[in-house]
Parts: structure tokens; C-alpha cells; sequence
């Protein structure tokens, strides 16, 4: 089918061999490192393949920028534009035609093609390149085609192309497919290395390394650098202090497609540039006239934290892998120099590879989308990484929470509308909700300015935003204005669109389906969103956002510009923004740390309409407080949502069985320290605890944490019902623990644990139970006469004895007081002798007289 010689690449030598492995068989790998021409040249040998008939081969490419390139460098190798034979389609830009043989989209179209209908009608090969930057849709979208190959479509070819990539392990994936490697075309690159001094910021040594280099070398200069904050930092640095024949271009995912394709074309004659790009420019695509790469070693990913829900960017070394693509950069037309801001020793340390991102992304989608295709667990496809069981419980909860899945993992109706629309989840599910009040347009709107970043400026104010994007005039603002109304369309259609697919991208819309419409609830019939949002300003995109993340409703605590969210997050804005002053947002996007994120996209919204939006959400308490100082039980009601205390307020104190039962509450929260027991009632819960202790059941046990358990059985019926711990008589203690205690033994307590001993003085002395054994501190002239060891529990069990001094000090203690008369009685007679003089001391105590006097009477 081509009419035009290609070009003889690298790659060129083995397409051979990769026609001959597709025709024979349905699967295969090639490898080929950057500037080989892979991207190009492939699919336009495939075009003349007997397998392919009337189908087309769809070329997966992981960004716009790389897709479109690939689509007009294809159409030109065939003297054609771009919707001829070579088409391309994505997200708000669509160039196909009936004649389009090769469809470049970019990676999470795939999936959507697949769920509008899993037989691929019309599609022969599917080629996923760059594959080694292992993104979350290329990874599902490959798990999805070899599904639909094993069980529909084994006539289906699937082409995975890499650079740096394990070849084997993706051919065991794909049931043992060939492997088949090309050499590249590179030309040498002087790697050298300028290390970045400690503390000094990123973009003041990039703007350094890049004067230095354009002063050195000849040919332009592409610059990586982590994010488009640190690109407009560098750009300011350089302003003015470069050339007059050099320009500064930004490149990053966020410029519109003017602004991309004018920094990857060459500089026209007798100029230089300088692009400053983020890691967008690694791989498929070739930026003509640059010799010099200038690598910051840094790249900014998405990482999900599945314990606050969170997906923040966080700046990390890139892999050994991507500093490789980078340099290679410099290589692609010409010999050229490669200059790394890090020491040479510090590339070993680097990560072979970048994650995968299916290990650190928010899976909601995959999980929906697995729902839609009819797969619960998304371990059964085949993934080259499986998904992590946190991320997946993590979105199953959300997707459970937002009504979108079912208790079996099934797709919902509600999900079904969600599923529609080729949005996050999250996006999908405020969409769906306004939709069902005849507000999907405004909502769709706030959706594709969320995730078509830049749109309406980077403040944090989204209602602000929203008022300068409905004003742009740029193609890119106009659209994702139409893109806006397609998504508000599909939305309010009577049935859901289980499409978004390619061929919506064709048509201008989507496959209706029998599936009945979601029931949404009504916000306009419950004064939720003013109609329309646009017409005046107001806190309507709050209103809006409340429904994608009522877990991200935050309240203002303190300082100015601090807040806290409904998942227990910190998040803080800038005092000075307009924002800081609110005390109610909805966040859409934070950066940061969990607990001291910064907020980079939020929007207003009043108390009452969260209360409106989330009544179910909302969880009224009723809480139970002591207050130590009045010894009484308070009690408080309040609403939260959350980790957010929406309300509070004192109910007044309760009476009767409701006092009784805060009593209870109260001893539960703070322990039995709060009951004042007495002293008889102390001594009873010791009796019974040494019972129980040596007896066993069923002598009761009368420990905190079994009394506790127990309240209702030994307290409750003896409470006075008041809230006050000092109307409780400790009587009633004493009578709630002998409820424990089984009728036919609490005639026993008296004779196996009794209060006192008898002294042969004729004292009544108490008898302690608050250790392993009962203890009686008894003075010893108490005891003269006594030859038997002092004996309870029907004289089986002998009281430790604490033997006192007259001025009841501790003398000695003994579990054996014959033994004691017999032994060290007789050193103990001579120390009291010295110490008590007016006592009497006899040499031989068991025929002396027991006394509790100084003296015995009569003497």
C-alpha cells in the first residue's frame, strides 16, 4: 500500500523479520534503542501485510505530543497530511478520514475502544510503543487486548515496542513471543558531568550550565528539568542574558499544541534555541538541531498514598534508563554533548528503571473500568506488574462509597454513568450527580479544567479560573470548551454511553446501550446549585466539587490559611490568597505531605451546603463527658463529617434511666476511679478479689476490666438516676458487688474471708486483702500466749503476719509465729527493750499475758 520509498533507518534491517514473526504468528517484542525509527517506520511496514485486509493498525503512543508527531512524520514519509492514511486521535483533537489505515492514539484510548466493544471490529494490530515507560493505561490497555486475544480476536496482533525494556519478560506475557532487536542510530555523545552545589537551587544551576554550554558548543540545546514551575524559573534567569539568535521555548504537557509543535521543530536558519522541557521530551519524539542535552537528574511523578487517598508529585532522581533517553537526545542527527548536573559516581546509585506506575498510581479507574469489561478482580488479566492489594482496597472503597460498584464488585448503574464518560472517577461521579439537575455542562466544564491543566490560570481559586476560561480565546481553551460540552452531552443522555472510544473521537459521540439511566438525586430540588453557575459569581464549583471529593471538604482551623480536611489531612494556602480567608473549601489538588500539603486547586463552599450535599455522610454523636471537678456527667452533641466537628452543643443533664446509662458511659470511657467506693466497699472487692484468686468461679471476678464489662449486672440497678457520681452511695457499691456473688455462697464470705482477726488481746483487727495473701498488721505484745499461727478460710490458709513495734512500726514479718517465738523472738525482745522500756518484755511470750497496753492492768 505505500507509494513512497521509506527510508532506510536502523530499524530497516529487521522489519523482515518482524513481518515474518506477525505473519506466522499473533504476537511479538522488538527492542530498538532511541533513533532507530521504530515509531515511523513500523506501522508503515505493516500497511502491505496480507494479515491486515481491511483493518487497521492502532499505534498507541503514552503522550499527545509523541502521537501527533509520530501521525505527521508518517503522513509526510507518504507525501500525505495527517486523516489521510495516518490519522490520529485523542483527547479535544481528531484528524481521521474513512481512509485512515493508521490510527495514533495515545494510550488510555485503547482501554475505552475495547469496553464500546471487546471484539475490536475493524482494528488488526494493536502496536503499544515506547512500552518501557510502563504507564498505567499502557499496562491496561496491553492486559485488555490479551484478553481479547486469548478469548475473542486470536487473529489480533499485538506488537510491544521498547527501547529499554526486558524484552524476555514481556514475550512470557505474551505466551512466549518472539524477540526481535535492532541496532540504533546513534551518534557519539560526550557525557560529561557538572555537578549542582549543595543549596543552590535547581533552576540557578540549569541557567548557568546552559549559558556556559551555548558560550562552548555550537547547535541548540535541550534542557530537562522537573515541572513547569522550575521551566519558568530557568526561562526568567535567562531572559536577556542569552544571544540575540537564540530564543528560550518551554515544553511540557500543559501548552497548548501550537506552543508544543513550535518547540520541537528546528530553529530556522542562523538561530539557536534553547527548550526547557520536562521529561515529556524523552522519548518519541526528535527535536532537529540540538547537540546539547543538559539533564537535571530530576523528574516529577504522581505517587498515590493509599492511607489518605491522596495522589501528590513528588520530585525524584530519575532512573539510570531515562538519564540514557535523555542523553541520548543529543545523539539523534548529530555527534553531540550530553552535560549532567550530579557527579559521575552518583549514576551507579540511580534506579535502573522508573516504577512502574500501576505500583504507585490511584487505581479507581482500572477497577471501574475492569468492573465495565465484567472482571471483579483485576489479578485475573494479565499484567506484567500486578496492581497492589492496598491500591485496589483503597479504590474498591472509594468505587463502593461513590455507588459505583456493588458489594460483588459488579458495575452499577450509577457506575455505568460514570463509566461513560472519559473522566477520573471522582470527576465522572460530580459530572453524573449534576447531570441528573440539568447542570452537566457546568460541572463537565470544572471537570476538563481540573484535568486539562493551565486552563484559566494556576491560582487556587477554581471559581476564578473557571470566569477567565470561559473568557480564552486560544484553540486549546476552545477545545476543551467543546471537549466540555461532548462530555455534558454523553452525560445527559437518557442511557449510558459505554463508550468514550475511539469511535466517539470519530463521530462526535457515543453508543447508546439498553442500560436504564442512573438515579441520581436531585441538587437543584434541594437548593444545592444556583442555575447556571456562570450567570454571577458565587461558590457554585464548590457545590460542584463536593460530590467528587467529599472527603477533601476542608474547614479552616487557626492560623490563617490553615486547614483541616474531612480525610484528617493538613492542608495550608498562602495567608495572602483570597482562599485562606474561607472557612469552608473543597479541595481538588494538593502537592506536598499529607498533613501539611500545600492546596494548588480548591473552591468555596458554605457550611450549609455541605450539610445539604453530605447528609449521609454526616455523623451525628452523641458524646458523654466527666467533669472531675463537679464529679458529674456532661453530655454533648456533634455532627461531624469525618475528622471535621461540624457542630457541637451541650444537652442538658439527664435523669433517670438516661443518667444512669451516662454513668455507665463514663465509667467505660474513664475506668471505676471515678466511683468512690468507701472503705467497707473497698475492703469488699478485695475480699471477693482474693475469693476469686484462690477459689476461682464461681467467686466472682471483681477486677477493673471485668467489672467494667459487667456493668449492667452488678451496677446499673443500684444507680440513683442522677448524673452525679457524688449521689451514688457507696453502700450501693457494696450491694452491687454482693449481686455478683451467687446467693448460696454469700453466707461463706464471712468464714472463708473474714473483715477482722480476734486478737488474744481482745482487739478487733482488720484483715487486708489487697495482695497475693491476706495480711495482718498486728503490734506483737498482741499476740503473747498465742501458739498456733493465726489461721482464715476455715484455718487453711495462714495470714501473713506484719508484726508492729507499740508505735506500730514494722518489727518483722512472718507466715510462722510459733517459729518466731522459738528463733528470733529473743534478738527482737532485746532491740524493743532498749526502744520501749515501759513495755514489758517477757524472755518467754506464750506464757505471757496478750495486751494492747503499755503495761499489763494490775502492774
Amino acid at each position: 500500500m505505500t507509494t513512497r520509498p521509506l527510508p532506510e533507518l536502523p530499524v530497516s534491517a529487521v522489519l523482515p523479520a518482524l513481518s515474518e514473526a506477525l505473519g506466522v504468528g499473533n504476537s511479538a517484542v522488538l527492542v530498538a534503542p532511541p533513533g532507530a525509527g521504530k515509531t515511523t517506520l513500523v506501522p508503515l511496514a505493516l500497511l502491505d501485510a496480507p494479515w491486515l485486509g481491511a483493518g487497521k493498525i492502532v499505534l498507541l503512543e503514552p503522550r499527545r505530543l509523541a502521537a501527533r508527531a509520530a501521525a505527521r512524520r508518517m503522513a509526510e514519509l507518504l507525501g500525505e497530511e495527517p486523516g489521510e492514511t495516518v490519522g490520529y486521535a485523542m483527547r479535544m483533537e481528531n484528524r481521521t478520514s474513512a481512509r485512515t489505515k493508521i490510527l495514533v492514539v495515545t494510550e488510555g484510548v485503547l482501554a475505552r475502544m475495547i469496553l464500546d466493544d471487546p471484539e475490536l471490529p475493524g482494528i488488526s494490530a494493536v502496536i503499544f510503543d515506547e512500552f518501557h515507560e510502563r504507564s498505567l493505561d499502557g499496562d491496561f490497555g496491553l492486559a485488555l487486548a490479551l484478553d481479547v486475544q486469548s478469548a475473542l480476536r486470536p487473529d489480533l496482533r499485538l506488537l510491544v515496542m521498547s527501547a529499554t525494556l526486558d524484552g524476555a519478560r514481556v514475550a512470557k506475557l505474551l505466551s512466549g513471543a518472539p524477540v526481535i532487536e535492532s541496532q540504533g542510530r546513534a551518534f557519539p555523545v560526550d557525557i560529561r558531568y557538572d555537578e549542582r552545589p549543595a543549596g543552590i537551587p535547581i533552576e540557578d544551576a540549569m541557567a548557568k550550565a546552559i549559558r556556559s554550554a551555548l558560550a562552548e558548543e555550537s547547535g541548540s540545546v535541550l534542557a530537562f528539568l522537573p515541572g513547569q514551575r522550575e521551566i519558568e524559573r530557568t526561562a526568567e534567569r535567562l531572559q536577556g542574558r542569552l544571544g540575540a539568535d537564540t530564543d528560550i521555548v518551554p515544553l511540557y504537557g500543559q501548552l497548548d499544541n501550537r506552543a508544543q509543535d513550535a518547540a520541537i521543530k528546528p530553529a530556522p536558519p542562523g538561530r539557536r534555541k534553547v527548550v526547557l522541557a520536562t521529561s515529556i521530551a524523552e522519548t518519541s519524539i526528535t527535536i532537529d538541531g540540538v547537540r546539547v542535552v543538559i539533564d537535571s537528574g530530576l523528574s516529577r511523578l504522581p505517587r498515590y498514598e493509599p492511607a489518605s487517598g491522596l495522589t501528590r508529585l513528588e520530585t525524584v532522581r530519575v532512573s539510570r534508563a531515562s538519564a540514557d533517553q535523555r542523553a541520548g537526545r543529543a545523539g539523534r542527527t548529530q555527534a553531540g554533548v550530553a552535560i549532567r548536573l550530579w557527579r559521575a559516581e552518583q549514576t551507579a546509585a540511580l534506579p535502573a528503571f522508573t516504577p512502574p506506575e500501576i505500583l504507585e498510581a490511584d487505581l479507581s479507574g482500572l477497577l471501574l473500568d475492569c468492573a465495565a469489561f465484567g472482571v471483579a478482580d483485576p489479578a485475573s488479566l494479565s499484567f506484567l506488574d500486578p496492581p497492589p492489594t492496598p491500591a485496589l482496597n483503597e479504590a474498591r472503597a472509594l468505587l463502593s462509597a461513590l455507588h459505583a460498584i456493588d458489594a460483588a464488585g459488579r458495575l452499577t448503574e450509577a457506575g455505568g454513568a460514570m463509566r461513560k464518560l472519559a473522566l477520573p472517577v471522582r470527576l465522572a461521579h460530580m459530572v453524573a450527580e449534576a447531570a441528573g439537575t440539568g447542570h452537566a455542562l457546568e460541572a463537565a466544564t470544572l471537570a476538563v479544567l481540573l484535568t486539562e491543566r493551565g486552563l484559566g490560570g494556576d491560582g487556587a481559586d477554581l471559581e476564578r479560573r473557571l470566569m477567565r476560561f470561559r473568557s480564552e480565546k486560544s484553540p486549546r481553551a476552545v477545545a476543551a470548551r467543546q471537549l466540555a460540552e461532548r462530555l455534558a452531552k454523553q452525560a445527559s443522555s437518557p442511557s449510558p454511553l459505554w463508550g468514550g472510544s475511539i469511535r466517539e473521537a470519530e463521530r462526535g459521540g457515543g453508543r447508546p446501550s439498553a442500560a436504564p439511566p442512573p438515579r441520581l438525586p436531585r441538587l437543584a430540588a434541594q437548593g444545592m446549585l444556583a442555575d447556571p453557575p456562570h450567570k454571577g459569581e458565587g461558590k457554585n464549583a464548590g457545590l460542584l466539587l463536593i460530590h467528587a471529593w467529599p472527603d477533601r471538604v476542608a474547614k479552616a482551623r487557626g492560623e490563617r490559611g490553615r486547614f483541616v480536611l474531612a480525610n484528617g489531612s493538613g492542608a495550608m494556602l498562602d495567608a495572602a490568597d483570597p482562599l485562606a480567608g474561607e472557612a469552608w473549601l473543597v479541595v481538588a489538588d494538593l502537592q506536598g505531605k499529607a498533613q501539611n500539603a500545600r492546596i494548588t486547586a480548591a473552591a468555596a463552599v458554605d457550611e450549609a451546603d455541605i450539610r445539604a450535599a453530605l447528609s449521609d455522610r454526616i455523623e451525628t454523636r452523641r458524646e458523654v463527658s466527666f467533669d472531675r471537678e463537679r464529679r458529674a456527667v456532661r453530655v454533648r452533641e456533634t455532627a461531624r463529617l469525618g475528622a471535621i466537628t461540624l457542630s457541637e452543643r451541650m444537652l442538658p443533664a439527664p435523669t433517670g434511666t438516661d443518667a444512669d446509662r451516662a454513668i455507665l458511659e463514663a465509667l467505660r470511657e474513664h475506668g471505676l476511679s471515678l466511683l468512690e467506693w468507701g472503705k467497707d466497699g473497698e475492703t469488699l472487692r478485695q475480699r471477693l478479689g482474693w475469693l476469686h484468686r484462690g477459689l476461682g468461679a464461681p467467686w466472682p471476678d471483681v477486677s477493673d476490666a471485668a467489672l467494667l464489662e459487667r456493668l449492667d449486672d452488678w451496677l446499673l440497678a443500684f444507680l440513683p438516676g442522677k448524673a452525679s457520681f457524688a449521689s451514688i452511695d457507696p453502700g450501693a457499691l457494696s450491694s452491687g458487688l454482693m449481686a455478683l456473688v451467687p446467693h448460696e455462697l454469700q453466707r461463706k464470705i464471712g468464714t472463708l474471708a473474714p473483715t477482722h482477726f480476734d486478737a488474744p488481746s481482745g482487739s478487733h483487727v482488720p484483715i487486708r486483702y489487697d495482695g497475693e495473701w491476706p495480711v495482718l498488721a498486728i503490734r506483737v505484745q498482741e499476740l503473747f500466749g498465742l501458739d498456733r499461727h493465726p489461721a482464715i478460710a476455715n484455718g487453711t490458709v495462714p495470714l501473713t503476719l506484719e508484726l508492729l513495734s507499740p508505735a506500730h512500726r514494722p518489727i518483722q514479718t512472718t507466715r510462722d509465729l510459733p517459729g518466731f517465738w522459738r528463733g528470733s523472738w529473743a534478738e527482737v525482745r532485746t532491740d524493743m527493750r532498749g526502744r520501749y522500756p515501759r513495755h514489758v518484755w517477757p524472755e518467754n511470750p506464750l506464757l505471757a499475758a496478750a495486751t494492747a497496753r503499755a503495761k499489763p492492768r494490775g502492774t
